[in-house]
């Protein structure tokens, strides 16, 4: 990081996703401390949704797949700014309307979030307009349930845990992701 750089300092939360400090982001990752981040569903008017792979260089879960696009909550961000800002960061979306999915809590060794969790409807082009990802496409939710049983398909886990929570609670038409629900 230059002098000029300031770290990114992110939000701290408790599980009900309520804020409770802030903490710089390379702190947050190496003491695996509770944050809010963001997950926005991208989908197209024919039910597609956006499945895209993340960069190498991510620092939690690189070259995974996902259909979600977000990251983590500035301090002082709300979550609709946080996922707005992550829209145009990763995929050039601007000015899309954000539907609500409720919250995520995810936990494992290496990360711990509560998700701001929202849908969004887009049919005008996608840009990877940073280097975050680097590959992707539309594909149905058919599709994307073959690849999750995929034991070599790389799929980021904390959206996976989300489209099962979708599925299992029958939300929209998530519940054709078979592979995911019980």
């Amino acid at each position: 990081m230059s002098a000029q750089e300031q770290p990114e300092i992110v939000a701290l939360v408790d599980e009900a996703g309520t804020v409770v400090g802030s903490a710089p982001r390379d702190v947050v990752r190496r003491d695996n401390l509770l944050h809010a981040a963001t997950a926005v569903l991208v989908r197209n008017s024919h039910g597609l949704v956006y499945l895209h792979r993340r960069a190498a260089d991510k620092d939690w879960a690189p070259s995974c797949h996902d259909v979600a696009a977000g990251g983590v909550l500035r301090a002082g961000e709300s979550p609709e700014e946080s996922a707005r800002r992550e829209l145009a960061e990763e995929l050039g979306i601007a000015g899309a309307r954000l539907v609500p999915l409720g919250l995520n809590l995810y936990q494992d060794d290496l990360t711990r979030c509560v998700e701001h969790c929202y849908e969004t409807h887009w049919d005008g082009p996608v840009v990877h307009a940073d280097d975050e990802v680097v590959w992707g496409d539309w594909i149905t939710l058919r599709d994307l349930d073959r690849l999750l049983r995929d034991p070599a398909f790389h799929f980021v886990p904390d959206t996976r845990q989300l489209l099962a929570r979708l599925a299992t609670a029958g939300v929209h038409d998530y519940a054709a992701l078979r592979t995911l629900a019980p």
